[in-house]
């Protein structure tokens, strides 16, 4: 054995260590998806930090490989063990399904109210003008916006007459927000079609508080002689600001995310809150009496519980169409995709794309559904 296998031997104990650490966090990876949040409080934290524990893993089964040691095949069974769980993350696509006659183009965006709070008002316009020219290029039948802003007329940040032109139509459309009297502004989740809406709603959240925004509205669209129910959903925020508040509530929400503990309280709390929101949509979902499509900013992973309780019902649209990672979050935190597009399994997707430009925190997502 050559000199420097001989020196990282005399470590082999603690390397041997290290591994059942990995694969014991990978196990915790493997089982967050099936158990609530308030089960074991630290699971969701294990699904969220997947793609590191996962990397670690194949790590050590290069080090181990290149050791020629049986642990390598140990490390191998720990990964494999996982199964169909990897393709959550990391989906592998041969074919599409043959698409339908009768198509729609749904996008999703996470807009980030517009960037309104952004110092420079200028640039506040400009990157709003970006985000309508993008839509105005996408050409969706339907635009489901979340962090969705519009202030009442007189105004200077003119946001719902451009999205009605966009979409062709002011009267196929449909809004859920909170007021702020003081700016006469809103704040919420919205839906924009080309096409009839013939019904519409919204889904109450029994974890909503007085300074959440996150809702979930549906609308019942008819194309041609088909009808097809639109959900756009927001699941709870982590929030690590609300702008919205104002100054004030914006700096004591800085000041607490200082801590460690501070954000794991304010994690902690978002993943029981975005649990049972899923479950109050899927149930709703389950009672529809329409092909349904279901999209939004779902603040969670595909290894999370929130993803697994829509993933049993319903076809996630990027992994039945496309092959990668497909991170639609470019916020600070490297949450990855936590925007969906899924539909029930009568319906067809294709042609996912996930938007290339940085214009939002979140990367738009599009889909063409169809029968």
């Amino acid at each position: 054995m050559s000199d420097w296998k001989n020196r990282i031997w005399r470590f082999s104990s603690v390397f041997k260590i290290l591994s059942i650490f990995s694969f014991l966090s990978l196990l915790f990876c493997y089982v967050s998806p099936y158990f609530h949040p308030k089960t074991l409080s630290f699971l969701p934290f294990a699904g969220l930090t997947y793609p590191l524990i996962i990397s670690v893993n194949f790590a050590w089964l290069f080090f181990w490989i290149i050791l020629r040691s049986k642990w390598a095949l140990y490390t191998l069974f720990i990964i494999l063990l996982g199964g169909n769980l990897h393709f959550r993350f990391f989906p592998i696509t041969f074919y599409e399904d043959t698409p339908g006659v009768n198509k729609l183009k749904v996008t999703s965006y996470n807009v980030r109210l517009f960037d309104i709070y952004n110092p420079n008002f200028e640039g506040a316009l400009r990157k709003r003008n970006q985000i309508f020219s993008f839509l105005r290029s996408n050409n969706a039948d339907v635009i489901c916006i979340q962090e969705f802003y519009r202030q009442e007329k007189p105004t200077r940040f003119e946001t719902i007459d451009s999205l009605f032109a966009i979409v062709g139509n002011s009267k196929f459309y449909h809004e859920r927000s909170a007021f702020n009297k003081h700016a006469n502004q809103n704040f919420g989740v919205a839906l924009f079609s080309k096409y009839r809406i013939i019904a519409k709603g919204d889904i109450k959240f029994h974890t909503h508080s007085d300074s959440d925004v996150n809702y979930c509205i549906y609308a019942d669209i008819v194309k041609e002689k088909d009808t097809f129910r639109i959900y756009n959903v927001h699941l709870q925020s982590i929030r690590l600001s609300n702008a919205y508040e104002g100054d004030k509530a914006l700096m004591k929400n800085i000041e607490e995310k200082r801590t460690i503990m501070g954000a794991y309280k304010k994690l902690k709390e978002a993943f029981l809150d975005r649990a049972d929101q899923a479950r109050t949509v899927i149930e709703h979902v389950n009672s529809s009496p329409y092909s349904t499509v279901i999209c939004g900013d779902f603040n969670d992973t595909p290894m999370s519980y929130t993803y697994n309780i829509f993933n049993r019902k319903l076809k996630d649209a990027f992994r039945n169409t496309s092959t990668g990672i497909g991170s639609t979050y470019i916020g600070k935190i490297p949450a990855g995709r936590i925007d969906y597009i899924f539909h029930t399994p009568d319906l067809k997707s294709n042609n996912f794309e996930i938007q290339v430009k940085e214009l939002s925190d979140h990367r738009a997502i599009s889909c063409i559904i169809s029968k």
